[in-house]
């Protein structure tokens, strides 16, 4: 039978955090409306939890972690890493119904992804990749940002890059961005968009000049590669106009590579985890590099969370059956939206 199509794709990996972030203590988050709790065993094993007490609901994240088992810290109901309730205060009988749900876990690229969905279809070959995040020809700087929006918003700003001009001027958008076509692919056996644009001859933003070095115009290359649900990857190419176009199987050692990730995860309808990473191929040791790439990015992602955050009272406004203009700069954008539509109602058939 069919039920009522999710807000969000369902069975589906999703990033919940980073590596470093879960560490041998509790860890709660959210995750597609889901409140988990998470911690490393002492194999260095991830364990995901519902973070509700089987007994009167008291969030297990507020409670201890003794010897890889969660002990509520209300009335020291006490579970093992498969959510098996394996101590009751007053008796030594435990009901078989005292457990919480285990949640599939997988980590990848320096992040900790978590299953939404049934346990039993959990894949772990379906996780995109990422190799850049913790490839040792790569430094990363990395952070979390968190939107009072919905997450189809974020998409829909990743993957038209036109706002950079407007919305980020003087960090990373120059007029260029806006000026120059895109062209848009869609795979629809891989679940992948691609959104590509090129421009020969582009004014060099603050974020690339002071970060590689380079003074005048630049060949700046956006290619943007969107894995629905979650997973957001832009290659950026930046080299000093007149370089060369990149010839397969050659060394490109005249260009800069930055390598920008979002991970896009749903905490509930109306607030998301804004995950965003920067991988650089130069300067791998400079920290003052790291340090301005760093807070540079931070500053785009709190604009963007600035933008979206008003525009998601905007849309909630809005009477029914609003019309919106889409031009031809959201032809990657409508692509995602469909490709996340056919998802979410996926998620919505189940066997009778």
């Amino acid at each position: 039978m069919t039920q009522p199509t999710p807000p969000w794709p369902m069975n589906q990996w999703y990033v919940a955090a980073y590596s470093s972030d879960i560490e041998a203590e509790l860890f709660g988050r959210t995750i597609c409306g889901e409140p988990l709790v998470f911690y490393r065993t002492v194999e260095g094993e991830v364990v995901a939890l519902a973070d509700r007490c089987v007994h009167r609901r008291f969030p297990l994240s507020k409670s201890q972690l003794v010897d890889d088992q969660v002990i509520c810290g209300y009335h020291g109901f006490t579970y093992d890493r498969t959510g098996t309730c394996v101590a009751a205060p007053g008796q030594k009988r435990i009901p078989r119904s005292a457990r919480v749900p285990s949640w599939p876990v997988a980590e990848q690229d320096s992040l900790v992804w978590v299953w939404i969905g049934d346990p039993e279809r959990a894949d772990t070959d379906r996780l995109p990749r990422a190799p850049w995040l913790d490839h040792a020809d790569y430094t990363t700087v990395r952070g979390m940002e968190s939107l009072a929006a919905g997450y189809e918003l974020l998409v829909d700003n990743l993957l038209d890059l036109s706002h950079e001009t407007y919305l980020h001027g003087g960090h990373i958008g120059t007029p260029e961005v806006a000026e120059t076509p895109i062209t848009t692919e869609v795979d629809e056996d891989a679940h992948i968009v691609y959104v590509s644009r090129h421009m020969d001859d582009a004014a060099c933003p603050p974020f690339y000049a002071r970060s590689t070095g380079i003074e005048g115009r630049i060949t700046r290359w956006q290619d943007i590669e969107y894995h629905p649900p979650c997973l957001y990857l832009l290659h950026s190419r930046i080299a000093p106009v007149g370089t060369p176009d990149p010839v397969e199987g050659r060394p490109d050692d005249q260009a800069f590579r930055v390598e920008v990730v979002y991970a896009i995860t749903p905490e509930t309808e109306r607030s998301t985890h804004d995950f965003w990473m920067v991988a650089r191929d130069f300067a791998l040791e400079d920290t003052e590099v790291s340090r301005f790439l760093a807070e540079s990015n931070r500053t785009v992602v709190l604009q963007d969370v600035e933008a979206l955050d008003v525009l998601q009272v905007v849309v909630e406004s809005e009477k029914e059956n609003y019309q919106e203009l889409s031009i031809n700069i959201d032809t990657g954008g409508l692509a995602a939206r469909r490709m996340l539509k056919r998802q979410r109602e996926a998620g919505a058939l189940v066997e009778a």
